[in-house]
């Protein structure tokens, strides 16, 4: 079992440091485990990109957008250095690109495209669906705790519980659960959750938009997935609905693990520090890949943040295997 006695992760301040050791290079300075992970969350290592990639920019540009690839697993024990690449400077855009080195390896690639806003143009959004407050919902923690009162928890089953309970005790992220398998009118399958960090300061917009970073990386502990800081809230696991614990042949989880992901924001006033809706929706999963869509609300319904990931998703099932080629005997 990972390590989860990491003090440091508690403070989304601390999660977002890095350290300037040049013009464009800059260090990380903690680094979280997260429970059964394989390497670093990577929700941390996109939102240091992020601020590296925002101290190379002018302020009166506002991040807009941003595409990556995790390309392979972060130790937690050896810094990783953020390499800014200053792409294009325009008027309107800034374009910066990101690669994160450990070891003397590429682990992830990031580019993003920073706007100087235009508030003044038209907009529409899609409306924030109708769930109960985040007052009226339940924070997952207080979940666990009632599953470990029960007297017949299998003892496996109530170490896990209760590792996840400290877990999501510590965690700089408070998550509640909003609706989980809705079915829409068109047979479309939702997940929403209430999402706020804990302990944040009075951030700036481009920090707040890196603390989003780790909202929508969230691992979901309850299908025990954790190769991110987002698996995926859910994310990968709601492509075909499969557990770790999951019954017979082909419905039980065995991998999941980022490929790319992506953010879209549309407002630069937000505060991560309040309650926000994420509505998580599985266009597609196949070929052991499944692709996720995201929304962000506020409150009051404004639609501030789109995402969109894929990532490997398989079930514990085996492929066929290739026979071998015989050699011809020779005479």
């Amino acid at each position: 079992m990972a390590e989860t006695n990491q003090v440091e992760h508690t403070q989304i301040s601390t999660s977002l440091e890095v350290e300037r050791i040049d013009k464009n290079l800059f260090r990380s300075k903690s680094l979280w485990l997260p429970l059964r992970a394989r390497g670093v969350f990577g929700g941390q290592v996109i939102s240091q990109a992020v601020v590296s990639a925002t101290n190379c920019v002018d302020p009166t540009f506002a991040l807009h957008s941003l595409h990556c690839y995790f390309l392979l697993s972060a130790s937690p024990s050896t810094p990783i250095i953020y390499n800014v690449e200053r792409v294009r400077d325009g008027k309107s855009y800034v374009t910066r690109a990101v690669k994160a080195i450990q070891n003397g390896h590429i682990i992830f690639i990031m580019i993003c495209s920073f706007q100087k806003p235009e508030p003044w143009q038209p907009q529409q959004q899609w409306p924030m669906p109708k769930v109960p407050s985040p007052d009226d919902c339940e924070l997952q923690e207080t979940r666990y705790a009632r599953v470990l009162e029960r007297e017949d928890l299998p003892q496996d089953s109530r170490d896990f519980f209760q590792a996840l309970h400290y877990e999501r005790s510590r965690s700089p992220i408070s998550i509640k659960v909003a609706a989980e398998h809705e079915h829409s009118a068109d047979g479309v399958i939702r997940y929403m959750y209430w999402m706020r960090a804990r302990s944040i300061p009075k951030y700036e917009a481009p920090f707040q938009k890196a603390s989003a970073n780790l909202l929508d990386l969230q691992p979901h502990p309850d299908r025990q997935n954790s190769a991110f800081w987002l698996t995926p809230l859910t994310f990968n696991s709601r492509t075909l609905g499969l557990k770790r614990d999951g019954g017979g042949p082909g419905s039980r989880l065995t991998m999941t693990s980022t490929v790319d992901h992506t953010l879209w924001f549309y407002n630069n006033d937000f505060d991560f520090a309040e309650w926000l809706l994420y509505v998580i929706e599985s266009p597609r999963a196949g070929s052991g890949r499944g692709v996720v869509h995201g929304r962000i609300y506020t409150q009051d319904g404004t639609l501030v943040a789109v995402a969109a990931q894929e990532g490997v998703v398989r079930a514990d099932i085996r492929g066929p295997v290739a026979e071998e080629k015989k050699t011809a005997a020779k005479l």
